[in-house]
Order: C-alpha cells, then structure tokens, then sequence
C-alpha cells in the first residue's frame, strides 16, 4: 500500500527552453485523510550555491552588482547587490561554489564553510541552494572577477565594509534574500565572538 500523501495525476510541459516549466495535476492527502485534486506549475531550473566571502582583518565582504530581469519586471531597478552564486549543473556543491566565487570575484578562496541548503521559493521553483561563508585575502586575488560574456553575465565586485553592507539591508538597498540570509549569519556569528 502506498503511503504518500501525493499522488500525480497528469503532468505537463508547458516550457523548455530556458529551464523546465511543468504543470502538475495531483491528488494531496488533507490531514484529515480525505483527497483533494489540485493543480501547480513548478520551475525547474537545478540546484545551486552561493558563498559569502569576507576578510576578518578588514572587516570587508565581497559581493557581486548585476543586472536580474524578474526583478526589474517586478518594478525594481533590475541590478542586485548579491553574494556570488551559481547553479551546480552536475557538480558537488563545494566544487561549484569554489568556481562561481572565482569567475564572479576574481578570488580563490583555499576553504569554504558549508553552513546550510534552504529552499527560497518553495511555492513554485524546485532549486534548493546551498550556502557558503569563506574567508578571502588580498593575496588570493587570481583574476578580474565579473562572470562569463557568453553566458550574459556583467557582474561588478565590490568590496563593502561589514557595517555598511548591514546597513544595506536596513535602507534596502540590499534585498537579494540569498544575500540578506548570509549576511544575517555572519552577523550572528559575529555577535557570538565567532568572526570579524
């Protein structure tokens, strides 16, 4: 006997030419035992990973200004202030995030620090991200930073004190959700005695 509450009924493909956009029928089991039929579009675009990168000695972050359309369809300017991120496409988490920070930032970082996965929009996107800090130096500065052309990525790197980028949650002007959470982390940490 099945035991799940789900039971998929039909499944469609709506779109396939970005990532993944599928329609759901399906069956969910209430908490009362009875069925109710519902219908859901799901977006599947992978999983992916995003790292902080800060320097305790200066008391800096590293983070990432680019341009993102839902945000700016969405009413907003369009370029986020964000920590360095990037989807896994087949690789481990930790190799990937090491990549991204690289061919975003410039810096190789030698240690990362997984610090947690969290779904970010679990209503409708699949993707679970996993989250990084690591600590970054002058020293491991090994390029220009700013993405790949061929992929549509014009990325600028800039390096904020801790206290400002913080502030930047404040006044909004920072409200990448990946971002606010890994900042709010460190804060935490920080407030332990732990960094900076």
């Amino acid at each position: 006997m099945d035991n799940s509450p789900v039971r998929i009924t039909a499944e469609e493909t709506l779109s396939d030419n970005w990532y993944v956009l599928k329609k759901y029928s399906f069956d969910l089991r209430r908490r009362d035992g009875s069925w109710q039929a519902q219908t859901r579009e799901v977006y599947d675009r992978g999983n992916g990973a995003t790292i902080l990168l800060y320097n305790r000695e200066q008391r800096t972050v590293l983070l990432i200004r680019q341009f993102r359309m839902p945000t700016f369809v969405n009413g907003y300017e369009g370029y986020l202030v964000e920590a360095a991120a990037g989807l896994l496409d087949n690789a481990s988490p930790e190799e990937r995030i090491r990549l991204e920070a690289e061919e975003e930032t410039g810096y190789r970082v030698s240690h990362v620090e997984k610090i947690y996965s969290a779904f970010m929009s679990p209503g409708s996107v699949t993707e679970r991200i996993h989250f990084f800090i690591g600590e970054y130096r002058p020293g491991d500065r090994v390029g220009e930073g700013g993405g790949l052309e061929e992929e549509g990525e014009d990325i600028e790197v800039l390096e904020l004190g801790f206290d400002q980028a913080i502030a930047q949650v404040a006044d909004g002007t920072i409200v990448d959700g990946k971002t606010i959470m890994l900042l709010q982390y460190l804060e935490l940490r920080l407030l332990k005695g732990d960094f900076l």
